[in-house]
C-alpha cells in the first residue's frame, strides 16, 4: 500500500530506438513536467535490440499513476510497462 504523495519507479520496455525513448519521456512529462534527466535510467538488452527504461517519478495519487500507465499502454513503441 502506497501513501501519497510518493516516488515510484516505472519500468518501460521497447525496441531500442530514439523514437521509443522520446515517446516514453514525452508521455511521462505530460503528467510530470518536472521530470529530471537524472530520474531516467536506460539499460539495453544483451544483444542491444531492446531497451529498458526505469523512470522514477513523484506522484500525488493512484489516479495519476493509472493515467500514466494508460497513456504508456497506448503508445505503439511500448512493449510493456510495469
Amino acid at each position: 500500500m502506497l501513501t501519497y504523495p510518493c516516488d515510484i519507479t516505472i519500468k518501460v520496455f521497447g525496441v531500442a530506438s530514439p523514437e521509443f525513448k522520446a515517446a516514453v519521456l514525452q508521455i511521462i512529462r505530460q503528467h510530470r513536467p518536472d521530470l529530471s534527466d537524472e530520474a531516467v535510467e536506460a539499460r539495453p538488452s544483451e544483444n542491444g535490440k531492446y531497451l529498458a527504461l526505469s523512470i522514477t517519478v513523484h506522484v500525488d495519487s493512484k489516479e495519476e499513476i493509472d493515467r500514466i500507465y494508460q497513456d504508456l499502454s497506448t503508445e505503439k513503441h511500448v512493449i510493456m510497462a510495469l
